[in-house]
């Protein structure tokens, strides 16, 4: 039977290792939880929705008409342009 002692002096250094690094992760882990800023709940405006008003927002692309609106102008100036030419040719005659 073949000893390996290298392999659990490789293991035991190993184990250390991990332990300092658990240990450097919990100082590091403290350090930032008492130098963290605390922001009181609930008091004040949430900085996400400051200034938002509730209700129909103008429309960014600038055509305010709503829907229905929007159809009866454009017929409407179909309409006059169509009477404007008519009027014209009449004229003319």
């Amino acid at each position: 039977m073949a000893n390996h002692p290298k392999v659990s002096a490789q293991k035991r250094a190993r184990e250390r290792a991990r332990q300092e690094r658990q240990k450097e992760k919990a100082v590091r882990r403290e350090v930032a939880r008492d130098t963290k800023t605390v922001t009181p709940r609930g008091a004040g405006e949430d900085p996400d929705i400051a200034g938002i008003v509730p209700g129909p927002q103008a429309s960014p692309w600038g055509d305010d008409a709503p829907w229905g609106e929007e159809a009866e102008t454009a017929e409407t100036e179909e309409a006059e342009t169509e009477g404007a030419q008519e009027a014209k040719e009449e004229a003319g005659k």
